[in-house]
């Protein structure tokens, strides 16, 4: 399962970071990576959707915060198992 968490842009529009959360995260490098050389095909079709100028370089970014926030999760079930 791959997601777009969200994206950034910087502010003269001319480069964006796509952030990507994959499921299973040992895939995610992979993924980024095919995503990443297939960026002409999405940014033509970004091109041709937009009325704008310039239209942002994309680069596709594994989003970490969705791995961390896993671990903090297992983390917490652990202590909580701990406690009781």
């Amino acid at each position: 399962m791959v997601t777009l968490t969200y994206v950034d842009a910087t502010a003269n529009l001319i480069e964006a970071r796509a952030y990507i959360s994959v499921m299973p995260d040992d895939k995610a490098d992979k993924v980024i990576a095919s995503l990443n050389k297939g960026i002409y095909s999405v940014q033509q079709k970004i091109n041709k959707r937009l009325n704008m100028r310039p239209i942002p370089k994309i680069k596709f970014i594994k989003d970490e915060k969705i791995s961390e926030a896993a671990k903090i999760e297992k983390l917490l079930e652990k202590i909580k198992d701990n406690w009781n």
